[in-house]
């Protein structure tokens, strides 16, 4: 299976479960995360700005005083890929470690 190819629902709902903490809708893979101030927010969205070029996969992100929302799709797939996911465990790694 190529990274970058379309997933079935079933085949998300089984990604699901290595990645709790994200969520299926709205068509795309979703997570916020939390944070105690802008400064923890602001230094997360760094970081992961790293890895987000390296990866050469972006979500999108929005960004508040203490959150960060991420939302990724793949646009040549129309829906979800391997490469969502494998991008989401790598902004999971930074979150926490």
């Amino acid at each position: 299976m190529n990274p970058q190819d379309q997933l079935s629902d079933a085949q998300i709902q089984a990604q699901l479960q290595v990645l709790p903490d994200w969520r299926y809708a709205h068509g795309k893979l979703r997570r916020t995360y939390v944070f105690k101030n802008y400064h923890e927010t602001m230094a997360f969205v760094n970081a992961i700005a790293w890895v987000i070029h390296r990866e050469d996969h972006h979500p999108e992100l929005t960004v508040t005083y203490d959150r960060v929302a991420a939302a990724f799709d793949t646009h040549s797939a129309n829906g979800i890929s391997l490469n969502d996911f494998i991008a989401a465990a790598h902004l999971d790694q930074v979150y926490g470690g």
